[in-house]
């Protein structure tokens, strides 16, 4: 592999950044003059939401499994067991949900994103689209965008209650706790501060995700090789910072609510 200098990398990283920067300023932008492709946008909320609630479900649900089991055992030293249900509440609400969440949309949208665009791409399809008179941004790139905000936010909802189900499910039958006061313990545990916190990392998430993925398909150079490039590049990238996003968020959110 030849050497490349520092000056050229920091060179690439510095365009890809104006380059991505100004992709979602136009794509934002699109939402709020000129035409919006309505039918476009829910045809994309079907395919992130719908197509997704199958791996969000079962992931929700392992992970309360999983939380509530492992809480469980902690729990039994201090003879705090019937906390079982706060702990799983907590910690699928305010963390668990969101992040595994994303992280599911993002390993099937954003690739799914990239390879899309990015085959258009290679094929001069959005050429074609932009000889026609049509912007490829607000075609492609702005439904995608605005489907996968509103999408997240409704799958972390239903992979939060998804994980209190399955912690449930363990604290019942094999926990040997009252399903009732189990959920009763879920509920009192959660004020607004929770909520709000769990319910807004899928707004950035979902933005990440989208915006990552459109951009990678977007600029995808060399055949078909390029298309695996970026869909792999766009999967890496929007999980990583996805994760990054979810450490900056609690951090604010805790300097904000006290925790």
């Amino acid at each position: 592999m030849p050497f490349v200098s520092p000056d050229v990398i920091a060179k690439k990283w510095v365009t890809a950044v104006q380059d991505y920067s100004l992709l979602v300023a136009r794509a934002i932008a699109n939402l709020f003059s000129g035409k919006i492709y309505w039918a476009d946008i829910f045809t994309q909320m079907d395919s992130i939401g719908f197509g997704s609630l199958p791996i969000v479900i079962l992931t929700g649900f392992f992970t309360g499994c999983v939380l509530a089991l492992q809480s469980s055992v902690s729990l039994k030293r201090y003879g705090a067991i019937s906390e079982t249900a706060t702990l799983v509440s907590l910690g699928m609400v305010k963390e668990l949900g969101p992040v595994l969440t994303g992280l599911m949309v993002s390993g099937r949208n954003a690739s799914g994103m990239a390879s899309e665009l990015g085959s258009m791409r290679v094929t001069e399809q959005i050429d074609a689209m932009r000889a026609l008179g049509t912007d490829p941004i607000r075609k492609l790139v702005t439904p995608r965008l605005f489907a996968t905000v509103v999408m997240l936010f409704f799958l972390t909802i239903i992979s939060d209650a998804c994980g209190i189900g399955g912690g449930s499910m363990v604290s019942v039958l094999i926990l040997h706790l009252k399903g009732p006061a189990y959920f009763h313990s879920s509920y009192t545990a959660l004020d607004y501060r929770d909520i709000i916190q769990g319910l807004t990392k899928p707004l950035f998430s979902g933005f990440i995700i989208a915006s990552v993925g459109c951009f990678f398909g977007m600029t995808t150079t060399g055949g078909t090789q390029g298309v695996g490039r970026s869909t792999t590049q766009a999967v890496v990238v929007s999980s990583v910072f996805v994760i990054l996003m979810d450490f900056v968020l609690t951090k604010v959110m805790i300097g904000i609510f006290g925790g």
